[in-house]
C-alpha cells in the first residue's frame, strides 16, 4: 500500500504562514499596550482574519491513497473511488469529472449519476501557459535559423532542448507546469482502476461460465490443506476486493473544523462589539 499524495498550492501555504505571523504578532503587540475596548474589538477581527486563511488557504488540498481521491475545499470535503472518476481536468480550476452508480465496469457515460467536482487547491491560467509556449516556440525557431541569440544555424538532434530552455522557468510557468502534471498522475490512476474494474468483473463471470457443473472434486489425491486458502489468494478474488473499495460512490461532507474557525471567531467578534 502507497503513501497518500497530498497535493496543494505552495503560494496558498505561504500565505498562511505569513497571515498567522502577522496575527500573532499584533495580538502579542495588542497584550502589551492595549487596554480598550478597541483593542478587544481589533484582536477578535484578527482571529476572524486567522479562520479566513485558515479556510482559504491552509484547508485546500487534494489527497490521493490506493482506494480513491478526496477533494478539501474551503468548506467541504468530497470523496470518491477511482473507479467513479470518468475526468480530470483544468480550467480556472482543477476539475474531477465524477460517474458513478450502474452495473460494474460500466463507461462514464452509462452511469446513473454525474457531478464535477472543483478543487480549490490547484489553480491553472490558460492565458499565462499560452505566452510561456508562444515564448518557448519562438525561441526555438530563432535558434534553429540562426538569429541572434541561436545557435548559428547548426541543426538539433530530436528531442534535444533549444537554446536558452536551461534557464529557470518562471513561477507562473511552473506552476502551470506542476498543475498539468498532476492532472496526469491522477488521469493514470484513474484508468487504470477502471480497467482494473472491467477486468475483475469479466473475470468473475468467465469463472461461474466455465466452472463444471458434474465434475466430482479430486478428493483423494488433494491434501485439504492446500485446498483452504485457495478461494482467499485467487487473483480473481483480490482484484474483486480491491475493484470494490475503488468502485467508491461520491460523498461530500461539510468541515466542522473549518464551519468552526469561521462561525467561532464571527461570534466572538459580534459578542465584543456588543459589550
Amino acid at each position: 500500500m502507497e503513501k497518500p499524495l497530498t497535493f496543494r498550492s505552495p503560494i496558498a501555504v505561504v500565505v498562511w504562514i505569513v497571515v498567522l505571523l502577522f496575527v500573532v504578532g499584533n495580538w502579542v503587540d495588542l497584550a502589551v499596550q492595549g487596554r480598550d475596548h478597541l483593542s478587544a474589538v481589533a484582536a477578535a477581527v484578527l482571529l476572524l482574519g486567522a479562520g479566513v486563511a485558515y479556510v482559504t488557504a491552509q484547508r485546500p488540498r487534494i489527497i490521493a491513497d490506493d482506494a480513491g481521491v478526496t477533494v478539501c475545499n474551503p468548506l467541504r470535503d468530497h470523496r470518491i473511488g477511482w473507479a467513479g472518476v470518468a475526468e480530470i481536468d483544468l480550467v480556472d480550476l482543477l476539475r474531477v469529472h465524477c460517474a458513478w452508480g450502474g452495473p460494474p465496469g460500466a463507461a462514464p457515460a452509462d452511469r446513473d449519476h454525474h457531478k464535477t467536482i472543483s478543487a480549490w487547491a490547484i489553480h491553472y491560467s490558460r492565458r499565462r501557459q499560452l505566452a510561456a509556449e508562444v515564448k518557448a516556440r519562438r525561441t526555438s525557431r530563432r535558434s534553429a535559423v540562426g538569429l541572434p541569440g541561436g545557435l548559428g544555424g547548426r541543426s538539433l538532434p530530436y528531442g534535444s532542448a533549444p537554446y536558452g530552455s536551461s534557464a529557470p522557468r518562471t513561477d507562473h510557468t511552473s506552476a502551470e507546469a506542476d498543475a498539468e502534471r498532476i492532472v496526469r498522475l491522477l488521469q493514470d490512476r484513474a484508468t487504470a482502476a477502471r480497467a482494473e474494474a472491467v477486468w475483475a468483473g469479466s473475470t468473475a463471470e468467465g469463472a461461474a461460465d466455465t466452472a463444471p457443473a458434474g465434475a466430482a472434486p479430486a478428493a483423494d489425491t488433494t491434501p485439504a490443506a492446500d485446498t483452504t486458502p485457495a478461494a482467499d489468494t485467487t487473483p480473481a478474488a483480490t482484484t474483486t476486493v480491491a475493484a470494490s473499495g475503488r468502485a467508491e460512490p461520491l460523498t461530500s461532507t461539510w468541515s466542522r473544523r473549518a464551519l468552526a474557525a469561521l462561525l467561532i471567531p464571527a461570534l466572538i467578534l459580534l459578542i465584543v462589539v456588543l459589550l
